[in-house]
């Protein structure tokens, strides 16, 4: 039990290291892959990714991953999804880019997740924490039963 817990706390650290070695890349990737995404927006079957879209875009006051363009690619034409209007109306998107948000939401959502990364440090700290005890816990359990195991023997 001990090994296993190990090793995942080894991933996990494995993991860490990889992401901040990697920031960039995967700072391109994401962006790559979200715009990918955006040709899903509004099919079938990908009512999640839909709503995740226009909740983000409401709540952020974004619109697309690097600005509102990124959308004329997906319908074919200069609109945008009605979550991006500065005042939501019924096909609000067709209208002209004055009335879009302008500001691009990869950027948006990131700076949103820097201002909160104590938070979400705190967090990871407290896991690693509650592994590590779990480690010694299962190192002290181990040892009291090869302890025992030697008396009873």
């Amino acid at each position: 039990f001990f090994v296993l817990l190990l090793l995942v706390f080894l991933l996990e650290v494995t993991v860490t290291v990889l992401f901040f070695a990697y920031t960039d890349k995967i700072d391109r990737y994401a962006q790559h892959d979200l715009k990918k995404g955006l040709h899903l927006y509004g099919t079938p079957g990908n009512v999640g990714l839909t709503n995740a879209w226009s909740i983000i875009q409401t709540d952020f006051r974004c619109c697309g991953v690097s600005n509102y363009t990124d959308w004329f690619e997906v319908y074919n034409a200069t609109r945008v999804p009605d979550s991006c209007c500065l005042e939501f109306s019924e096909s609000c998107g067709l209208h002209a880019p004055g009335t879009w948000w302008k500001a691009p939401c990869y950027e948006t959502v990131k700076m949103w997740l820097q201002e909160n990364l104590l938070a979400v440090g705190v967090f990871g700290l407290c896991t690693a924490l509650v592994q590590i005890l779990g480690l010694t816990f299962a190192m002290t359990m181990y040892c009291q039963v090869v302890k025992a195991d030697t008396y009873c023997a």
